[in-house]
Formats: structure tokens, sequence, C-alpha cells
């Protein structure tokens, strides 16, 4: 038998909090199993004047254009990034008083997202030489969550260990090799002998470093390699409910166990549930929605009496 009462607004209050889980996956089979699918790409710089339908194919898994594939990952988180081997903004279009518009002129203003992690100066160098390569590797949203959390993606092969450092950087040792963009779960390598490896990055306030490598062959180790280790840890955001259930001292004194009632017809409640002093045990809390349907069950650890001269309150957690 139970007893209902119905919540008001200040009884639930709903907390979120971040949680993080760690996955490693080791060897080619299991970066792409079904229940994994994380993609390794090629990027070229082919410009070439026609794209033909499954030309420069690239991907373990499905077979995509090298040339779409440099000129997205160039549009989507380079584009504000490019005018310069310093990484400056591009400079946009100033509007004149007498109508016309001197193209460049203006101000260095992003113009487009570029997904960057954080307030720092952003150093995103990207190659841009003719026919000059890159590797993505795309980790699916189910596996990431919300976010790559900052500081724990690796990626090891029998040549090279590579690290983010926090801060959209992908390092080896203390040189740069390419970025991370942790809310897409995409790590883009961009200096595996390219025209950028060699060239600084960074300022004197954040620490200068340069960009490596020159070895075009560990790019092909990553990207088509067998004996590689991906780890990362996921970050996905969950809501803590915490329900406040009031008793004041006038409700919940009767019982509701059917043991207090006699076995006879009249079924009247035994002498001792009647008396003034006589304070019932609550063993469980249910959370009803309002269609009365019972969607959460809570245990108290041990019965807890309740009281006829003060409130008594018991708080439920539930975590969705």
């Amino acid at each position: 038998m139970s007893t209902f009462k119905p919540f008001i607004t200040s009884d639930v209050v709903v907390t979120p909090f971040k949680v993080n889980k760690t996955f490693t996956f080791t060897g080619a089979s299991a970066l792409t199993a079904s229940n994994v699918g994380i993609d390794r790409f090629y990027g070229k710089n082919i410009q070439s004047t026609l794209w033909v339908s499954g030309s420069n194919p690239t991907g373990q898994i499905t077979s995509q254009n090298q040339e779409l594939v440099y000129d997205s990952i160039k549009q989507l988180y380079y584009s504000n990034y490019i005018r310069g081997m310093d990484g400056s903004t591009v400079n946009t279009a100033s509007f004149n008083t007498d109508g016309t518009i001197t193209a460049g002129g203006g101000p260095n203003q992003p113009m487009y997202d570029n997904y960057l992690p954080n307030t720092l100066d952003a150093n995103r160098l990207f190659p841009t030489g003719s026919n000059e390569k890159i590797g993505v590797i795309s980790i699916p949203s189910n596996l990431f969550g919300e976010y790559i959390k900052p500081g724990t993606f690796t990626l090891n092969t029998p040549f090279n260990d590579l690290k983010d450092d926090g801060n959209g950087n992908l390092l080896e040792a203390t040189e740069k090799v390419g970025d991370i963009i942790y809310q897409h779960g995409i790590i883009i390598l961009t200096a595996f002998g390219t025209s950028i490896t060699g060239s600084i990055y960074g300022s004197s306030i954040y620490g200068i470093s340069i960009y490596g490598t020159n070895d075009l062959g560990d790019l092909d180790e990553i990207i088509t390699g067998s004996n590689i280790t991906c780890s990362f840890q996921s970050t996905t955001t969950l809501y803590e409910s915490q329900y406040k259930c009031t008793l004041r001292e006038n409700e919940f004194n009767l019982p509701n166990n059917p043991s207090v009632v006699s076995g006879s017809t009249t079924g009247t409640v035994y002498d001792f549930a009647t008396g003034s002093y006589f304070e019932p045990y609550i063993t469980t809390v249910g959370l009803y929605n309002n269609a009365n349907q019972l969607v959460a069950v809570g245990k108290l650890a041990q019965p807890l009496q309740s009281s006829n001269t003060t409130d008594t309150t018991i708080l439920v957690n539930l975590d969705l």
C-alpha cells in the first residue's frame, strides 16, 4: 500500500556533471570493428580542374576522395589561418564611405568558426603546396560523447608516439605535428613531410616550438598501418535530479501495512496502531509521473521512523 504527495518546483533540483570514460584500441581490426568505426583518411592538395567520382580514393572502411578530404579539412578548421606561415587570420574586406569595397583592406578578423579549443593565440599552419598530403583520423561521436577530454588523446605506432597537449595541439615529443578538434573527434596530421615542417609556432607568452616531422613514411604507418594503438577519454554530461520528499508532522502518521488490520470481517485496526504516540516506519519511496506510473523506486538502507512532532525529509537522487 502507498500514500501519495505531489512535488512542488522547489522540491526538485537538477544538477549537471561531467563524466569520462577511457577507450583504448590496438590494431587496425580494433579500430575498424563494427562497434568502433574509427576512420583514417588521406587528404591531398591535388588542385585538379575536374573532379571525377571514384578517383584518388582513401580510407580504411569507406572510400573517400583525397581532394575532398583535404578541401573539407582546410575549410572547416584552417580557413582563418592560411594567409601566412605565422598562422595569422585573414584580412576582411573594407567597406568605404563612398559605397565601394576594398578587398582585404580591413582588420584581421576571423570569418569562420574553425572550432578553436580555447582563447589562446591560434597557431594552425596548413600545408598548401601542390600535392601535399595530410592525415585525418575520425572518431565517431558514439565513442567520444560530447567531446574528447583535452589532454587524454594518444596515438602510438612502432615509429611515433603522439599526444595532445590539452590546448588542441598534437605533439610528438616537443614538436607539433598537427591539431585535434576535441568537439568533433577529428585528429589532423599536417606536418608529416609537408612544407610547414620546421616552421615556428607559438609565441613568447605561451612558448615557442617548431613543426616536425620530415618523414612522410610515418604518415603512411599511421593512416594505413595495422600496428597502431589509439587511446582517449570521452566526455558526457549526466544530470542528477534530487527530489526532496518532505513529510510534515501531521502527514503519513497512519500505517498502510495490511498487518495492522485484524483478520476479522470488520477489518479493525489493532489497538497498538491507533495510539497517539504510534509512529510508523518508512521503508520505500516511489516516484510517479503525471500519469501515476511508477518510474523509480528507492529503498532506504534501514527503516526510517516518521515523527509526530517534527518534519521528516528524505532526499532521492536520480541520475539520468
